[in-house]
């Protein structure tokens, strides 16, 4: 069963993915064993949230900000894109 993704819980790149910018592609990449996975605007702001201790809570707030969007609107955009990194296990909670 999978973790349950909630505003409380704490997103970490699993051990071996790394965030980086690619200049071939021109764009951020999520780079993991045997896969490269291209990330568009939003993603990237998403992966560049993480931070010890970051609630996902905490994410979203700072997304809703600098985005200027609706607070409940980015938690439930950021809970869809953490649970598909989540079930890819490429982040543990």
């Amino acid at each position: 069963m999978a973790a349950a993704i909630t505003r409380d819980s704490v997103p970490v790149l699993r051990r071996g993915v790394r965030r980086q910018f690619d200049r071939t592609r021109n764009c951020a990449i999520l780079m993991a064993p045997e896969r490269v996975i291209v990330l568009d605007e939003i993603a990237d702001a998403i992966i560049e949230s993480f931070k010890p201790a970051a609630t996902v809570g905490d994410i979203a707030a700072g997304l809703a900000m600098r985005f200027q969007a609706p607070a409940q609107e980015i938690e439930e955009d950021v809970i869809a894109f953490i649970r598909e990194l989540n079930d890819k296990g490429l982040i543990v909670l």
